[in-house]
């Protein structure tokens, strides 16, 4: 049954390797269940049920991935979108959680259409591939940016931005001990070392926690809990006539489409290229399924009670794990799902567990760099714009949107305007209007 449902031998790949990579993707995606409660419960959100909403929203979007597009991608309210519903929409603009969730619903909706309509399809394929090879390299930039800052091993600094941490703190050396260890483990061509890497981690800082040491990971007090009142569930019904007597509404709902849309699609074309989802015209293979899933993702996330669901960049971590078919992701979906009841279990994932895993794979992606004709201006500016911005704005939207610009007046100024497709063209023009608006 799951090789008649997954292909799992044209994939080469097998259950054994499809569960193990679903159970790494989980662990490095597991953050947001304690993290996006936390962010959204400053809107006045129940916690507890922004907890549900996020498992439940997670569990079902990513078995919709993996069944409906055989995409060894998961997904999870998007970090980032969902602090622009808390601080932008709800705090800055005065738009109640309710409100909120209505305009997330809307997008979700409108994500829906264009996806059916296969708009979505024909703009992820007009990206150049060589914008491709670079989007995915960004992102293992990016995350492995992520990885070094939720570790400690990079610190905020208001002289330099950035700095290097204390590297004497317990945290900082559990990471940097999890880091080496999975970069050895790779060396030696050990399989599954990302996830390996990750348990071991795991492993020596319940020890040290144990003998005392601070801030390590602790052995859970309880297994289980059994808490599922849910205030939040159906909540945006009530919100769309304040949605719409606000006169910014058609900001909010575009922003939330603007996000997602491109979050999405830099993920996909990254987790695509490492998993050979990618055919010989450089187009993704069923992505019409997979943007359609992610859309779904979207609307049952407002449904439940969270923001924006999309496709999570950590899926990575189980794709350099082996995945390779949506199994993958049913894996990491149902293990969401049981997280509803065995949420303490995940005290011993912390951030500086699954640091290494996230910094490990950013290595990995990187090597897309090599296949980048750095000896054409046009390639390499384009490339070089859209992953130094994705780092320093802290956003894989915007890192693409800036390459796009830049591959559009790059190509203008040198005389091949005729090379570009029209959709470029009108992409460049929606991504200025963004950023004015």
């Amino acid at each position: 049954m799951l090789e008649k449902l997954f292909k799992l031998s044209s994939h080469k790949t097998t259950v054994k390797t499809e569960i193990l990579a679903g159970l790494t993707t989980f662990l490095a995606m597991a953050y947001i269940l304690a993290v996006n409660p936390g962010m959204l419960g400053a809107t006045g959100m129940p916690v507890q049920s922004v907890f549900l909403a996020t498992a439940i929203a997670s569990g079902i979007a990513s078995i919709l991935m993996g069944v409906l597009a055989n995409y060894p991608v998961s997904l999870a309210p998007g970090m980032g979108v969902n602090a622009f519903f808390t601080y932008t929409v709800c705090m800055q603009f005065g738009y109640s959680w309710q409100a909120a969730l209505a305009a997330v619903f809307v997008s979700g909706i409108i994500f829906i259409v264009i996806s059916v309509t296969g708009l979505r399809k024909m703009i992820i394929n007009a990206i150049p591939q060589q914008l491709k090879l670079a989007i995915g390299a960004g992102i293992g930039f990016f995350i492995a940016f992520i990885g070094l800052k939720n570790a400690g091993i990079i610190v905020a600094n208001e002289s330099t931005f950035v700095a290097l941490g204390k590297l004497t703190d317990p945290v900082v050396l559990l990471a940097i001990f999890g880091l080496a260890l999975t970069l050895i483990l790779l060396a030696k061509k050990v399989t599954a070392a990302v996830f390996w890497g990750l348990i071991g981690t795991a492993v020596v800082g319940v020890i040290a926690g144990l003998c005392g040491v601070a801030n390590m990971p602790q052995l859970p007090t309880a297994i289980m809990q059994f808490n599922f009142e849910m205030p939040t569930l159906g909540a945006f019904m009530s919100g769309f006539g304040e949605l719409f007597a606000h006169k910014d509404f058609i900001v909010v709902i575009f922003s939330f489409l603007f996000v997602d849309f491109f979050d999405t699609a830099g993920t996909l074309v990254a987790v695509a290229n490492r998993a050979g989802l990618v055919n010989e015209k450089g187009e993704l293979e069923n992505i019409e399924k997979a943007l359609l899933s992610d859309s779904v993702g979207t609307c049952v996330g407002a449904v439940l009670g969270t923001s924006t669901v999309t496709s999570f960049v950590e899926s990575t971590s189980g794709v350099e794990v082996g995945g390779r078919t949506g199994l993958t992701a049913v894996t990491t979906g149902v293990l969401f799902l049981l997280s509803i009841v065995f949420f303490p279990l995940l005290s011993v994932v912390t951030s500086a567990v699954t640091a290494p895993a996230l910094i490990v794979v950013g290595i990995l992606m990187a090597q897309q760099l090599g296949g980048i004709e750095w000896d054409n201006f046009i390639f390499a500016s384009t490339g070089f714009m859209a992953i130094i911005m994705m780092i320093l704005c802290y956003s894989i939207s915007d890192g693409i949107a800036l390459g796009f610009i830049t591959y559009g007046a790059v190509m203008l100024g040198s005389g091949k305007a005729k090379e570009v497709r029209p959709i470029i063209w009108i992409l460049d023009i929606v991504f200025i209007l963004y950023f004015i608006i």
